[in-house]
């Protein structure tokens, strides 16, 4: 039962806990003053490639008072899904698919707006208001708002670090008209380190601090739809959805606890460790049945089984060669083409 003398804010980060946030902070909703000139020049450089949205947004996104004028507190939330094991472990398993560590359990879209929004009926209930709820969908710059309110600063990879839970946190707003007492930012502690700088295997950032999407290959995995451009294919290896790379290396994850971790995101046997051969042999269906309740499933079926090819084209594995054989005739002309190219590509190895 609350006392006396707690205030409103410890009682809606204690609420956070036990809806299973391992963080809560709070931010006024112009927290972030820099954050609109450094969106408006990081697509002025075009590093958001084909991700139309963030420009087509960019107003809304730059502040949160541009996407709801009444916003007057930013509540910032972080669900931990720091791994049990090694993201890098299977990085020379030629014949299984390399699937990042946030896309081995439930969709975190749904896992964190479940959280969120039970959240925003406590504090709806304690006080009543207006306010909102975001995951990840909306135009909000989570990472700006979240080193403001506290959770933890933007390293030289661009994501969230944490001094508590490293790298690994999903994180969800809620914007609401209350005026909250707000948290104290957290300060830069990436000092010298390039560590995240160094392990990128296709060179994305053009400048610490800065990523230049065209190059990653958690968006050539995931966001580009079109055929992956040859000059990152040998350096996605083994990668199929996403990259743990930079995050992995990230000094600050030994002081992340694997058992703070929000049990939804635990890591499905399935996919831990998938068979490019199995992963070259899916249709729709097939897709469809193994990734259901997965963020994987919204790249569909073609996309999924291009990386697999690519991931094939650099396994070195002779085995492969015959289902790549049956794809060079897929129906889709992007999968054909990666198939055909891993193909020429094993003939070498």
């Amino acid at each position: 039962m609350p006392t006396q003398t707690e205030t409103l804010e410890q009682r809606l980060k204690a609420e956070a806990r036990r809806l299973g946030f391992a963080a809560c902070a709070i931010a006024p909703a112009d927290a972030a003053p820099l954050a609109r000139e450094r969106l408006k020049s990081w697509l002025e450089a075009g590093h958001h490639g084909e991700m139309l949205w963030m420009e087509e947004r960019a107003e809304q996104r730059g502040s949160p008072q541009g996407l709801w004028p009444e916003v007057r507190s930013v509540l910032m939330l972080g669900m931990s899904y720091a791994p049990g094991r090694d993201p890098l472990a299977l990085a020379e398993v030629g014949d299984r698919g390399r699937i990042s560590v946030y896309a081995q359990g439930r969709d975190y879209h749904d896992v964190v707006k479940k959280g969120l929004k039970a959240l925003a009926r406590w504090l709806v209930e304690q006080q009543p208001s207006a306010l909102k709820v975001f995951v990840d969908t909306a135009p909000v710059m989570e990472k700006p708002l979240a080193a403001a309110a506290g959770l933890g600063w933007q390293g030289k990879h661009s994501n969230l670090v944490s001094r508590a839970h490293g790298s690994w946190l999903f994180l969800g707003a809620i914007y609401s008209e209350i005026a909250l007492e707000p948290d104290a930012p957290e300060i830069d502690h990436c000092g010298s380190c390039t560590a995240c700088q160094a392990a990128c295997p296709t060179d994305a950032f053009p400048a610490p601090y800065v990523v230049d999407a065209r190059r990653c290959i958690s968006y050539l995995t995931i966001e580009h739809k079109g055929p992956i451009p040859e000059e990152f294919r040998a350096s996605i290896g083994n990668r199929i959805y996403g990259c743990d790379d930079c995050l992995a290396v990230c000094p600050w994850n030994k002081f992340a606890d694997s058992a703070a971790a929000n049990r939804a995101f635990i890591g499905r046997a399935e996919l831990a460790a998938p068979e490019l051969g199995d992963l070259l042999a899916l249709d729709d269906a097939g897709f469809r049945e193994i990734f259901s309740g997965s963020p994987i499933k919204r790249i569909g079926r073609n996309r999924m089984v291009r990386n697999a090819a690519v991931a094939a084209g650099n396994s070195g594995d002779a085995r492969l060669i015959e289902r790549l054989r049956l794809l060079t005739a897929d129906e889709d002309a992007v999968v054909a083409e990666a198939a055909a190219w891993a193909l020429e590509r094993l003939s070498r190895s």
